[in-house]
């Protein structure tokens, strides 16, 4: 049996706080005490034991607010994180393999990286409107171009490995050894982009609903912090059940995430396991 190490450690916290969410998420219906939507208690109402969170402004319970959040923000941060893999693991492999139009396409990636990234996202966000569809394309447009430039890194090795020049000696086209061949050896690589996105998507989307850019009809850990913020409980005792949980959901989502990232880069690369 191998050695137990830091990467271990972490991905088993990372894999607890994840399972714990999504389990949260998908038993969402029967975990809530209320229908978050209904006004079942009086405005303000401090935490007790009908109200263990308390209620918000217009007497809607905070705790099964935070619990039907989950569902939106994960999947929110699910979503555009797989669409940011999708366009970063094709222009990865294609900048990477045809390198002319490599150029090109990295060229481009610059630019993206270098684009000051919150003003951007939050002019997209305004122009498209506030649904939940457009927050997920807006993330997930903006958030692949690191994943293009790992996986570019990636196949500009492979393309030197004597299976890669063997199959063009022979004649093999190109699209067959990009999906055959060369594909299949960086999906390792593109899970672990796919674990640090959903990380900063979900992030991201806390952001914008804060803000008051998301979706007004969705309940996510953003938009009780909206609301919160709008309605002035920062400035009174109620800050600490109604900004407190959804921060630390956002905190522990973003961590779990994170701690399987850094799990899987480091099992990934050898070079890191010092």
């Amino acid at each position: 049996m191998g050695r137990f190490t830091s990467a271990h450690a972490a991905a088993l916290v990372g894999v607890v706080l994840i399972l714990g969410l999504a389990l949260t998420a998908i038993l969402a219906p029967q975990l809530a005490p209320y229908d978050p939507t209904e006004r079942v208690g009086k405005p303000f109402a401090p935490p007790s034991a009908a109200h263990r969170l308390g209620a918000n402004d217009i007497g809607q319970d905070i705790l099964s607010e935070l619990i039907y959040g989950t569902r939106v923000s994960l999947l929110v941060g699910a979503l555009s994180a797989l669409i940011a893999i999708v366009i970063g693991t094709a222009v990865g492999l294609l900048a990477g393999y045809y390198r002319r139009a490599g150029l090109l396409l990295m060229r481009l990636v610059d630019i993206i990286l270098v684009l000051p990234f919150l003003p951007l996202l939050i002019v997209l966000a305004a122009y498209l409107g506030r649904s939940l569809t457009n927050t997920i394309l807006v993330i997930g447009l903006l958030i692949w171009a690191g994943t293009a430039r790992v996986i570019r890194a990636q196949v500009l090795s492979l393309t030197h490995q004597d299976y890669v020049l063997a199959a063009h000696a022979v004649g093999v086209r190109d699209g067959h050894i990009l999906l055959r061949h060369l594909l299949p050896q960086v999906l390792l690589l593109a899970v672990g982009q796919f674990v640090e996105a959903t990380s900063a998507a979900i992030l991201l989307e806390s952001s914008l609903s804060f803000l008051g850019l998301g979706d007004p009809l969705q309940k996510s850990w953003g938009s009780v912090l909206y609301w919160a913020q709008a309605r002035g409980a920062f400035m009174t005792p109620a800050w600490t059940w109604w900004v407190l949980p959804p921060g630390l959901l956002i905190v522990a989502a973003a961590l779990g995430f994170a701690l399987v990232g850094f799990a899987v880069e480091q099992i990934l690369n050898p070079r890191l396991r010092r």
